[in-house]
């Protein structure tokens, strides 16, 4: 190798010198020979780090927003559409992965329910008080189940309506991961009180649709009041993937589906 054949060429170049020479010439060369070898060793390709090469990710969009000052299913009327933006390696709405169909999900009899089912478009009522609070809470129970079947089909969102319980009551956890238990949240008669007028767009799809997606308009952030588990009233406002899970399961609450809300593109794709 090129640093060897240097390095003996200098040890030959000291070993010919009269020896009182030689003695001083060691002395003053063994370092510079040290410096020259370390810089042929950099710049020999042999030595070379090898450049990372950063695997990227398959990107896919899969949120959006609406605008308007009404909440209603044409709110997007005159709005012109907007270029998708990629998000993270999501392949479609309130799935972390490609959603599927788990049958039987152990501890709940609980199951999706595939569109046109009757429930997914009927109404909602809202849930009083004394069923929040009562002795075991029947609610608490329903929102556990709901999580197991949320994350049996790999999603990241349900709505009560999707698994037959036509009852005022969401659930979600943005991470899809149920190990985050931290992240998952519980809105009880949710409602939102405030949206953006600015909006994006992204492909979405739903678990009570499976194998579909299509571009959804939605808002970029939303103010939302609801109820916690013990009827605690709750304010937040979501903005980004949160807001768009929640605009998306909302939806469910009130009857309205993902197809409801396509984009004139989404419809054709």
């Amino acid at each position: 190798p090129l640093p060897n054949i240097a390095f003996s060429f200098l040890l030959r170049v000291i070993k010919d010198q009269p020896t009182a020479e030689a003695m001083h010439l060691r002395s003053y060369t063994t370092p510079m020979a040290t410096t020259a070898l370390c810089t042929l060793i950099r710049h020999t390709s042999a030595f070379t780090p090898v450049a990372r090469q950063v695997a990227s990710l398959p990107m896919t969009s899969s949120l959006s927003s609406r605008s308007s000052s009404t909440y209603s299913s044409s709110h997007n009327n005159g709005i012109p559409p907007k270029s998708p933006s990629p998000i993270s390696s999501i392949t479609s709405l309130f799935s972390t992965t490609e959603e599927v169909d788990p049958g039987v999900v152990e501890g709940t009899d609980l199951r999706v329910l595939k569109y046109p089912h009757p429930s997914l478009r009927a109404p909602n009522a809202e849930i009083p008080l004394e069923e929040l609070t009562g002795p075991g809470s029947e609610i608490s129970k329903i929102a556990k189940e709901m999580f197991l079947v949320m994350y049996a089909t790999k999603g990241v969102g349900l709505a009560a309506p999707q698994v037959g319980i036509n009852k005022r009551l969401m659930v979600y956890n943005d991470t899809g991961d149920p190990k985050k238990w931290m992240s998952e949240t519980i809105m009880v008669n949710p409602k939102i009180v405030e949206f953006s007028s600015a909006t994006d767009i992204e492909e979405e799809g739903c678990l009570s649709f499976p194998d579909m997606s299509g571009d959804v308009q939605r808002s970029k952030w939303i103010k939302v009041e609801a109820q916690n588990l013990k009827g605690k009233k709750i304010k937040k406002k979501f903005k980004g993937w949160e807001a768009r899970i929640f605009q998306h399961e909302y939806d469910h609450l009130d009857g309205t589906v993902y197809i409801d809300r396509l984009t004139e593109e989404g419809k054709e794709g």
